[in-house]
């Protein structure tokens, strides 16, 4: 038998080869020559790349036995993970790989800014010997701000410790007892803004956080501020910040993402108190070769048929035909249940009943975590890594497994206890030949609904007018309902809302109908990718 082809569009670490081993026939292309890649990608097994070679529709197309396309990095931009899906192409990255670089680089930018790094050097080196004007301040004793504290949040928060900073964070999906654990004291980002001295961001981007720092924001800082933004562009409003700066009312910035990229001509360039790198802090050798390497690992197991963690689409590996279809759905519901309960619960029980327990179902809890995460952790959530950010929260997770299903064939149910001791559960099932997702209970209120990209859930006193209210304030604000359904535990007592519409719902109208139904809980959920 010939052996399987894997096709290297990029220059990788020369780790990635060996760790591929003997198995496989390596061929190398330049990724970035458009019509090399198209030929050379028609007849091989796998891909790997890494940023300038783009995996679209045209190349999955060209590609006749594509089974798995590895990106030795992090960021997905250059890769259609939905088009991949839908050619039922695997997709993996090196989710990990980066975490280090990345820390390292944001603790550069902070000194760098701190002590004026970049525009003294340029002096220098332009024969200008300028001690004076290039006074800097010291971190040791000065408080710093943190916001998200993921893996690479903690990470920079320990070393940013080692220098004799007094560390704060923001990240409402993190418990105070774990972060006290390492030294850190959460706060809200109100209280971050007003008290930090120096200032770094390390959260996902997503439609929460796109802005989140912006003129309110950078209104409540001190104006000595250092501000480093090491994670994603566009979470820092740059129009705001260069406002900011350029009027005084903070100190300085150190920036390696921006909005749009590649990022060659900023207002924010020409300031003197910003220091600015092109998104390098995956740029380390040993980045480059844990990537190659943790994707060379993905690549063996996807060709060989067994269960790839780190993949980001479909899940290769040895799970039951009819374990698979439920994987979608427990991820589904895990993101749900996140959103629903506003926090990182203690414990998590991923309850499975039914005819599917007769198989192996532990990658429903894998997927069930990878839900719970993937909206609230800066880095990319794997199958690998999801039990190890649930372990680094604190949190208790169990697999429970029956046999019985009284009401359903089958029935996948994510139920976390909260801090305050109350309960948050969400169920969901697969109903008919084609096997159609449904989510069937909240919170213990029964009902029947498609988990369609855009779902909220609103809790009242139960009482008339309350759904044309609901109805009507959406009306308003232009979003339609696709799906609604009311339920409640008795008559006059507490009623559940659950919608499935074809937008998000703007802040603003949910918290219209907040007030105007006295809701005593809202929730909206954006599953969209």
């Amino acid at each position: 038998m010939s052996k399987p082809a894997v096709l290297i569009a990029e220059e990788l670490s020369p780790a990635t080869i060996d760790a591929l081993g003997p198995d496989f026939e390596i061929r190398t292309c330049n990724g970035a020559d458009r019509s090399e890649l198209l030929a050379a990608i028609s007849d091989v097994d796998a891909i790997l790349v890494r940023s300038a070679t783009k995996i679209d529709e045209e190349a999955l197309a060209a590609a006749k036995r594509l089974t798995v396309v590895a990106r030795a990095g992090v960021g997905l931009d250059n890769v259609d993970v939905k088009a991949a899906t839908q050619s039922g192409v695997m997709v993996v990255n090196a989710p990990t790989s980066n975490i280090v670089s990345a820390a390292e680089l944001a603790v550069a930018l902070m000194l760098a800014a701190a002590r004026h790094i970049a525009p003294a050097n340029a002096a220098l080196k332009n024969g200008e010997w300028k001690r004076s004007r290039y006074t800097g301040i010291e971190l040791y004793e000065k408080t710093v701000g943190i916001v998200g504290l993921g893996r690479i949040g903690v990470l920079v928060a320990q070393r940013l410790s080692s220098f004799g900073m007094r560390v704060i964070a923001y990240d409402p999906y993190v418990q105070a007892g774990r972060a006290a654990q390492m030294g850190v004291r959460l706060v809200s980002l109100d209280d971050l803004l007003a008290e930090s001295d120096f200032m770094s961001v390390h959260l996902p981007k997503t439609p929460e956080t796109l802005g989140l720092i912006s003129e309110d924001e950078l209104a409540k800082v001190k104006p000595s501020l250092v501000l480093v933004n090491a994670a994603r562009g566009g979470i820092v409003d740059e129009q705001a910040l260069y406002n900011a700066l350029k009027e005084g009312r903070i100190a300085a910035a150190g920036l390696d993402v921006f909005a749009k990229e590649p990022c060659t001509d900023s207002p924010l360039f020409e300031l003197e108190n910003v220091v600015a790198t092109p998104h390098l802090g995956a740029s380390t050798d040993e980045a480059q070769e844990k990537a190659g390497i943790a994707v060379a690992r993905s690549v063996r197991l996807a060709l060989s048929g067994e269960l790839v963690p780190d993949a980001v689409n479909v899940q290769g590996g040895v799970i039951a035909e009819d374990v698979r279809p439920g994987i979608p759905l427990t991820e589904k519901l895990g993101r749900i249940f996140t959103a629903l309960a506003g926090e990182v619960a203690q414990q998590i029980d991923v309850e499975v009943r039914g005819e599917i327990t007769q198989y192996d179902v532990k990658v429903l809890e894998l997927a069930a975590l990878k839900g719970v995460f993937c909206d609230i952790v800066e880095e990319q959530v794997s199958y690998v890594n999801a039990p190890l950010l649930a372990a680094e929260r604190g949190v208790a997770v169990r697999l429970v497994t029956e046999g019985e299903s009284p009401d359903h064939r089958n029935l996948i149910t994510i139920r976390g206890t909260l801090g305050n001791g109350s309960q948050v559960s969400v169920s969901g099932t697969l109903i008919g030949i084609a096997q159609r997702e449904r989510i069937v209970e909240v919170d213990g209120y029964d009902v029947d609904i498609e988990p369609t990209e855009h779902l909220a859930f609103f809790r009242y006193t139960d009482r008339p007018g309350m759904v044309g209210t609901v109805g009507g304030v959406l009306g308003q604000a232009g979003v339609n309902i696709a799906g609604m359904q009311v339920c409640r535990d008795h008559q006059g007592g507490h009623a559940l809302v659950a919608l499935s519409v074809d937008d998000a719902i703007p802040p603003s109208a949910l918290e219209e109908i907040r007030v105007a139904i006295d809701a005593v809980e809202v929730r909206a959920v954006n599953l969209a990718e």
